[in-house]
Protein backbone atom coordinates (compact mmCIF):
# COMPACT_ATOMS: atom_id res chain seq x y z
CA UNK A 1 0.00 0.00 0.00
CA UNK A 2 1.36 3.12 -1.17
CA UNK A 3 1.14 6.00 1.63
CA UNK A 4 0.65 9.65 0.12
CA UNK A 5 2.39 10.93 3.75
CA UNK A 6 4.76 9.67 5.97
CA UNK A 7 5.03 8.59 9.81
CA UNK A 8 6.83 11.80 11.98
CA UNK A 9 7.64 8.85 14.61
CA UNK A 10 7.53 5.57 15.01
CA UNK A 11 4.71 3.49 17.04
CA UNK A 12 4.58 2.92 20.65
CA UNK A 13 3.77 -0.53 21.76
CA UNK A 14 1.19 2.10 23.67
CA UNK A 15 -0.02 3.11 20.77
CA UNK A 16 -0.16 0.12 18.57
CA UNK A 17 -2.37 -1.28 21.18
CA UNK A 18 -4.45 1.49 21.27
CA UNK A 19 -4.53 0.79 16.99
CA UNK A 20 -5.47 -2.71 17.55
CA UNK A 21 -8.23 -1.92 19.83
CA UNK A 22 -9.38 1.35 17.99
CA UNK A 23 -9.49 -0.95 14.35
CA UNK A 24 -11.72 -4.04 16.27
CA UNK A 25 -14.59 -1.87 18.46
CA UNK A 26 -17.76 -2.32 16.31
CA UNK A 27 -18.65 1.27 15.71
CA UNK A 28 -15.34 1.57 13.92
CA UNK A 29 -14.92 -1.50 12.40
CA UNK A 30 -18.25 -1.00 10.71
CA UNK A 31 -17.39 2.20 8.99
CA UNK A 32 -15.06 -0.11 6.82
CA UNK A 33 -12.30 2.41 7.67
CA UNK A 34 -8.76 1.48 9.24
CA UNK A 35 -6.52 3.30 11.59
CA UNK A 36 -2.95 2.64 10.61
CA UNK A 37 -1.00 4.72 12.80
CA UNK A 38 -0.84 6.31 15.86
CA UNK A 39 2.15 8.51 17.27
CA UNK A 40 2.91 7.91 20.87
CA UNK A 41 1.69 11.01 21.80
CA UNK A 42 -1.35 11.00 19.91
CA UNK A 43 -0.55 14.00 17.84
CA UNK A 44 -0.67 12.27 14.30
CA UNK A 45 -3.09 10.26 13.42
CA UNK A 46 -3.48 8.26 9.79
CA UNK A 47 -6.36 6.61 8.51
CA UNK A 48 -7.24 4.10 5.45
CA UNK A 49 -10.35 3.64 3.55
CA UNK A 50 -10.35 0.64 0.84
CA UNK A 51 -12.56 0.01 -1.69
CA UNK A 52 -14.33 -2.96 -1.21
CA UNK A 53 -17.77 -5.09 -0.58
CA UNK A 54 -18.14 -3.17 2.64
CA UNK A 55 -17.63 0.51 1.86
CA UNK A 56 -19.13 0.23 -2.14
CA UNK A 57 -21.85 1.75 -3.13
CA UNK A 58 -24.41 0.91 -5.77
CA UNK A 59 -22.56 2.82 -8.26
CA UNK A 60 -19.04 0.90 -7.69
CA UNK A 61 -17.18 3.80 -5.55
CA UNK A 62 -16.44 5.11 -1.79
CA UNK A 63 -20.06 5.14 0.01
CA UNK A 64 -20.34 8.87 1.13
CA UNK A 65 -21.42 7.16 5.02
CA UNK A 66 -18.00 4.94 5.18
CA UNK A 67 -16.30 8.08 4.34
CA UNK A 68 -17.23 10.53 7.06
CA UNK A 69 -17.82 7.23 9.45
CA UNK A 70 -13.65 6.75 8.57
CA UNK A 71 -12.46 10.49 9.93
CA UNK A 72 -15.46 11.18 12.23
CA UNK A 73 -14.06 10.59 16.00
CA UNK A 74 -10.66 10.35 15.47
CA UNK A 75 -9.62 14.27 16.22
CA UNK A 76 -11.75 13.89 19.10
CA UNK A 77 -9.83 11.17 20.57
CA UNK A 78 -6.71 13.18 19.66
CA UNK A 79 -8.00 16.42 21.79
CA UNK A 80 -9.12 13.90 24.68
CA UNK A 81 -5.77 12.07 24.71
CA UNK A 82 -3.71 15.67 24.49
CA UNK A 83 -6.10 17.37 27.19
CA UNK A 84 -6.86 14.88 29.58
CA UNK A 85 -8.81 14.69 32.17
CA UNK A 86 -9.61 18.41 33.03
CA UNK A 87 -11.36 19.12 30.07
CA UNK A 88 -14.17 17.45 27.99
CA UNK A 89 -14.51 17.25 24.38
CA UNK A 90 -16.97 16.60 22.18
CA UNK A 91 -18.24 16.53 18.08
CA UNK A 92 -20.36 19.35 17.63
CA UNK A 93 -20.87 19.63 13.75
CA UNK A 94 -19.38 18.22 10.68
CA UNK A 95 -19.22 19.14 6.75
CA UNK A 96 -18.32 17.03 3.63
CA UNK A 97 -17.57 18.28 0.00
CA UNK A 98 -17.49 15.32 -2.20
CA UNK A 99 -14.62 15.92 -4.44
CA UNK A 100 -13.89 13.01 -6.51
CA UNK A 101 -15.56 9.43 -6.17
CA UNK A 102 -13.27 7.10 -4.65
CA UNK A 103 -12.76 4.45 -6.33
CA UNK A 104 -9.20 3.29 -4.96
CA UNK A 105 -7.96 3.60 -0.93
CA UNK A 106 -8.28 6.75 0.34
CA UNK A 107 -6.31 8.28 3.26
CA UNK A 108 -6.35 10.56 5.77
CA UNK A 109 -4.10 12.70 7.95
CA UNK A 110 -5.03 14.06 11.25
CA UNK A 111 -1.83 16.29 13.18
CA UNK A 112 -2.67 18.40 16.33
CA UNK A 113 0.76 21.10 17.36
CA UNK A 114 1.92 22.23 20.02
CA UNK A 115 0.44 25.45 19.33
CA UNK A 116 -3.13 24.55 18.82
CA UNK A 117 -2.96 22.61 22.17
CA UNK A 118 -1.65 26.20 23.69
CA UNK A 119 -4.37 28.41 21.97
CA UNK A 120 -7.34 25.92 23.18
CA UNK A 121 -5.72 25.98 26.96
CA UNK A 122 -5.57 29.43 26.47
CA UNK A 123 -9.19 30.05 25.27
CA UNK A 124 -10.19 28.03 27.99
CA UNK A 125 -8.47 30.10 30.52
CA UNK A 126 -10.82 33.43 28.71
CA UNK A 127 -14.04 31.62 27.58
CA UNK A 128 -16.29 28.65 29.32
CA UNK A 129 -16.33 27.06 26.34
CA UNK A 130 -14.93 26.94 22.37
CA UNK A 131 -15.58 25.51 19.34
CA UNK A 132 -12.74 24.77 17.02
CA UNK A 133 -12.83 23.60 13.36
CA UNK A 134 -10.29 21.25 11.74
CA UNK A 135 -10.11 19.93 8.37
CA UNK A 136 -10.06 16.98 7.02
CA UNK A 137 -9.15 15.54 3.34
CA UNK A 138 -9.28 12.07 2.10
CA UNK A 139 -6.42 11.67 -0.86
CA UNK A 140 -5.42 8.62 -2.89
CA UNK A 141 -1.76 7.18 -2.93
CA UNK A 142 -1.06 10.17 -5.30
CA UNK A 143 -2.24 12.72 -3.08
CA UNK A 144 -5.48 13.72 -5.25
CA UNK A 145 -8.46 14.99 -2.67
CA UNK A 146 -11.55 13.12 -3.19
CA UNK A 147 -13.46 14.57 0.01
CA UNK A 148 -13.27 17.46 1.95
CA UNK A 149 -13.75 17.60 5.66
CA UNK A 150 -14.50 20.17 8.50
CA UNK A 151 -15.31 19.04 11.77
CA UNK A 152 -16.32 21.83 14.67
CA UNK A 153 -15.49 20.13 18.30
CA UNK A 154 -16.79 21.91 21.59
CA UNK A 155 -14.29 21.89 24.25
CA UNK A 156 -14.32 23.24 27.95
CA UNK A 157 -12.80 22.69 31.01
CA UNK A 158 -14.10 19.72 33.18
CA UNK A 159 -16.42 21.05 35.99
CA UNK A 160 -14.60 20.56 39.17
CA UNK A 161 -15.73 17.80 41.97
CA UNK A 162 -17.36 19.08 44.84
Amino acid sequence: MTLPFSRSKPESWRSRLWRWGFNLFPAYRGTGGRVIYIAPDWREVHVALPLNWRTCNYVGTLFGGSLYGAIDPIYMLMLIQNLGRGYVVWDKAASIRFRKPGRTTLFARFVLTDEELGVIRLKLDENPSIDRVYPVELVDAWGVVHASFEKTLYIKKADKEL
